[in-house]
């Protein structure tokens, strides 16, 4: 399933969850609505499509990180997770 799926395009708040970039997906859904993720520099909703490439920038609180998507997968194991992205 994961194999078909790499690649592809999955939601912003699920890949923030999937990736444990953010621990919660309504963490991360909340965290969207609150314009403190963008993505390729525009403030972005929880409903953006996240494709292999992008970068994603979260700014909680005073700190900002940002990601560069190099792995979409629909489910990783806590060890797997950090390969899906690159932190920049």
């Amino acid at each position: 399933m994961a194999a078909e799926f790499l690649g592809g395009i999955m939601r912003l708040d699920k890949y923030l969850k999937v990736s444990r970039i953010i621990k919660r997906r309504t963490v991360a859904n909340e965290a969207c609505d609150a314009g403190k993720i963008e993505v390729n520099g525009k403030v972005q909703r929880a409903s953006y499509d996240v494709k292999i490439g992008d970068r994603i920038t979260v700014n909680m609180g005073n700190n900002s990180r940002s990601y560069q998507v190099v792995e979409v997968s629909e489910h990783a194991l806590k060890e797997d997770a950090a390969k899906m992205y690159k932190i920049i």
